[in-house]
């Protein structure tokens, strides 16, 4: 009886130690030393087809939802400063654009 109680014990605590780390380590990917979009950009009109990282306009959710290649409300993110030197045949300038537009025809 007395290990099922240490042991009952010792998964609380290690349940209540990795939920009170989760905030933190979520604050860390956002902002500090470990901000894992750092030099990033997002580029629209870049993504293939189901390969965007996040929300592709009205109706999506996130990552993956682009219907097409090239989409111009799709977007994924790349090293800072290339983003408008990105091959896109359906953006008006034909490279990767700061935000969404709609593609030429």
């Amino acid at each position: 009886m007395k290990s099922s109680t240490q042991a009952t014990l010792a998964l609380a605590l290690g349940t209540l130690l990795t939920a009170a780390a989760l905030p933190a380590a979520a604050q860390d990917m956002k902002s500090g030393g470990h901000d894992m979009m750092a030099g990033k950009e997002k580029c629209f009109g870049v993504a293939m087809k189901a390969k965007n990282d996040c929300k592709a306009g009205a109706g999506t959710t996130c990552a993956g939802t682009a219907k097409k290649d090239y989409q111009g409300n799709a977007w994924k993110y790349v090293p800072a400063g290339t983003c408008e030197k990105t091959a896109s045949p359906t953006s008006p300038t034909g490279f990767g654009q700061l935000a969404a537009f709609t593609e030429k025809a």
